[in-house]
């Protein structure tokens, strides 16, 4: 954070004025994954509801549990039909050995991110997340998250936010360190919202 500080006026502000962002660091497993794939155009809340049902079900969240469940033991959790495919899709390649999550930590980034996003159901949102926040890489940008444009047309007093594409253009200029300024821009995100 000094770091990035010392080289970007916006991001000082906001370390120097919230302080450093929590780590939100996130096992690198399979239930971490359920729960970004939860997480995926809904509110952080109703996510963790549906994880924390699915939890309450299953006691331990492992591929095998999951593909035992029907379609109706899952909407029970809050899951929709969509989530319900991919959670399923998920659960048999990594019980099927086509998606190693073990082996991902040994990956490049950019190796990693192709590794995950064969399996359907995961994009470059819910990649970026894994990789940020489970396998704690440095220098990851999640791509069309939000609450990143919003913080950014917050800090910089903009009519609009960016585009998804424009946002990552942007962030380009906190490399190697991108995954710190996500954490501070969240951060800033969330404590300006606390205001309101």
């Amino acid at each position: 954070c000094q770091q990035l500080s010392a080289a970007d006026a916006d991001l000082r502000f906001i370390f120097e004025t919230y302080g450093a962002p929590p780590l939100w660091a996130r096992e690198a497993n399979f239930a971490t994954l359920i729960h970004i794939i939860l997480e995926q155009q809904v509110s952080l809340e109703s996510a963790l509801a549906a994880f924390n049902r699915l939890k309450e079900k299953l006691g331990e969240i492992t591929p095998e549990r999951v593909l035992k469940l029907s379609d109706e033991e899952l909407r029970a959790c809050y899951f929709s039909r969509q989530k319900t495919v991919y959670a399923r899709e998920l659960a048999r390649a990594v019980s099927g050995g086509d998606l190693d999550l073990e082996a991902l930590k040994n990956l490049s980034d950019a190796e990693a991110k192709s590794e995950l996003k064969k399996v359907k159901g995961i994009g470059d949102w819910t990649a970026d997340i894994y990789l940020l926040m489970a396998l704690r890489r440095p220098d990851v940008m999640p791509k069309g998250d939000l609450a990143l444009h919003l913080a950014w047309k917050k800090l910089k007093r903009l009519e609009q936010a960016p585009s998804s594409d424009e946002f990552q253009t942007i962030a380009d200029r906190w490399r190697p360190l991108r995954a710190v300024a996500a954490r501070l821009l969240w951060h800033f995100y969330l404590e300006t919202r606390k205001k309101n």
